[in-house]
């Protein structure tokens, strides 16, 4: 069967996503995929055994979890440039969460490991198969700002025992680390801290001078080097890794315990809503330089089927890696084959360098971590939040001191749900405005009430910006109430609905209620063009009867003639302020209920600016 036609036989695209690329790759796609895949290989051997360190699985489960999930991930994925695997945040989460659960590195935590990355994939596939990929729009930029800075600072902190070699009690929490190493200077290992001191410097340089050499890999050598002349002369003075398995993932098996579910249960939705939220983001931010279309809810599956194979292949939670995303861009992948390949060349690499793991110093682990925390604290845009926003940065201030004094997963869920209530604080209190007549316009227009513009003691008209939902209902019938109060003789409300864009029921019934009230006092209240949705809403409740089709208005000139008519012409006399061009005329006549001649002028009153 021809291509073309076999694409079209496919019912969906989500089924087999990499139909859509495979057709693009060629000779020059595959020698650049080629040769990123071989780079990528390359930085997650030291990264893997580093983030499951910080996880609390064994070193070799970090390895495991960049190869089978990366290349599923790379298959059913949207992002061509995305790199999954195990990250440094993810590993953190799962390190704060199943500690208190079981020794880390234990056959019990280990279990519990997988277990979480099946039930996380699980969580992840049914959210794309539900077309749930909006959700993650609800976790703010600052939430993530906050957070990876809240856990860069705890990387560095549980790192300070290998560094030093102390025997921090293990589960201390980030204030107890800091006060036991600072009671505890006599009992640190020196030749240890030189080791780690001697990686940091060297990936700095490195990194520097040589930016194009991976730094990691040779500060890794150079230290491990290091130990080995200091074990040689003082055996035993620094610690080491031990040597990792060399073989390929071994088959695992999640639990289906439902009491072990049931405790996994907070961990695995706060697992989830920033694995994904990682995943989107980055490939969002990959596709900003490419051009891609990304499809949130097929990264959802691809993500997911990655974890359920995860589980099944000694892999911990993995999710989209901005650090090994933005090399496999920056080394010129062209399509996800990239990924693929260098999920397979680590593989390769595993079973060959494996054994030299006996010779890699607990301490340079340490050395790289903390460059890798230090690259998580996000000066530029913790700065620029603190310039810009109060809320944002209240959500950034929670979600980092939570992340130090708490849980990170209930860190997560506090930012989140701070975010979400001054968002609704916000929108409760949609912006309404008085507007006027400038009588120092020529065209008379409309603009913001000032106490140097007069206004009509009988005619006020408002302009809503926001959504007249539940949550605003409050705001909405006190501030019009308020004028009762300020303008007691004003019986005729006219209220600019261009800026609304959601109405609800109780905001139908608000505007009802409030009709009501105007029309007892002899007045009315009148809409202005009401958006097509908002009407929608209006005709199904037949909230129209109540309000009056006549009082729905498709400009202000219109609404501004009918109102003007329905004016009591004893107050115009004697008010003096002249808001209107009419006003000046009331001495001689009265208007007509068919003068349209004596109504026209008002249409320049109406010239725009509401």
């Amino acid at each position: 069967m021809p291509r073309a036609k076999f694409l079209e036989a496919i019912p969906s695209k989500r089924l087999l996503p990499f139909l859509e690329w495979t057709p693009l790759v060629n000779g020059r796609t595959l020698q650049a995929d080629f040769w990123a895949a071989v780079t990528g290989a390359l930085v997650v051997l030291p990264q893997g055994i580093a983030y499951a360190t910080i996880a609390g699985m064994p070193p070799e489960y970090g390895l495991y979890a960049g190869m089978i999930p990366a290349i599923v991930a790379a298959l059913f994925g949207s992002s061509w440039q995305l790199v999954s695997g195990p990250t440094v945040a993810g590993s953190l989460v799962m390190f704060s969460a199943l500690s208190a659960m079981a020794e880390p590195a234990s056959a019990q935590y280990v279990v519990l490991g997988l277990t979480l990355a099946f039930l996380v994939g699980v969580l992840e596939l049914t959210m794309g198969v539900m077309k749930l990929g909006a959700l993650v729009n609800f976790i703010s930029h600052s939430v993530i700002v906050g957070f990876t800075a809240g856990a860069g600072v705890l990387i560095a902190a549980n790192q300070l025992k290998n560094f030093f070699n102390l025997p921090i009690p293990r589960g201390a929490r980030f204030y107890e680390v800091i006060g036991y190493v600072a009671t505890h200077v006599k009992d640190i290992s020196w030749m240890t801290a030189a080791v780690g001191a001697i990686t940091v410097l060297t990936a700095i340089g490195v990194k520097r001078y040589i930016p194009r050499a991976p730094y990691m890999i040779a500060a890794i050598i150079v230290a491990s080097l290091a130990a080995f002349v200091m074990n040689t002369l003082s055996p035993g003075s620094v610690r080491t890794v031990g040597a990792l398995p060399s073989s390929l993932p071994p088959l695992s098996a999640p639990s289906f315990s439902v009491d072990m579910w049931r405790s996994l249960t907070s961990v695995t939705l706060a697992m989830t809503l920033f694995a994904l939220t990682e995943a989107i983001s980055i490939s969002r931010a990959m596709a900003l330089r490419t051009g891609q279309h990304i499809d949130a809810n097929q990264e959802f599956i691809g993500q997911g089927l990655s974890n359920i194979a995860g589980a099944f292949f000694s892999g911990y939670v993995a999710t989209g890696s901005f650090n090994r995303s933005a090399l496999n861009y920056s080394v010129g992948a062209q399509t996800p084959v990239a990924a693929i390949l260098a999920g397979v060349f680590l593989m390769f690499i595993v079973v060959l360098v494996a054994p030299f793991a006996v010779y890699l110093p607990n301490a340079t682990m340490a050395g790289i971590l903390f460059i890798v925390a230090y690259g998580l604290w996000d000066s530029h845009h913790i700065k620029q939040i603190i310039r810009t926003s109060h809320s944002d940065t209240a959500v950034l201030a929670v979600t980092f001191f939570s992340a130090l004094l708490l849980e990170l997963d209930v860190a997560i869920f506090a930012g989140v749900m701070l975010s979400l209530l001054l968002y609704l604080r916000q929108t409760s209190s949609p912006q309404i405005l008085v507007r006027v007549p400038d009588p120092f316009s020529p065209s008379r227009k409309f603009t913001a009430s000032r106490p140097d513009l007069p206004e009509c003691r009988q005619v006020r008209l408002i302009r809503i910006d926001g959504s007249l939902f539940f949550g605003a209902v409050n705001s909405f019938q006190e501030t019009l109430r308020s004028y009762e109060e300020t303008v007691p003789q004003c019986r005729h409300l006219l209220i600019v609905m261009q800026g609304v864009n959601f109405i609800d029921i109780a905001g139908a019934e608000a505007i009802v209620a409030m009709a009501r009230r105007f029309r007892a006092r002899g007045g009315g209240l009148y809409l202005i063009r009401p958006k097509e949705r908002v009407l929608e809403l209006l005709e199904r409740g037949h909230y129209m009867d109540d309000i009056g089709r006549e009082n729905i208005f498709g400009s202000k000139t219109t609404a501004l003639r009918t109102v003007y008519r329905n004016l009591d012409y004893n107050i115009c006399r004697t008010c003096g302020l002249r808001v209107f061009v009419e006003c000046a005329r009331l001495g001689k006549q009265e208007p007509r209920e068919d003068d349209s001649d004596e109504a026209e002028p008002l249409a320049a009153a109406a010239g725009g600016g509401a």
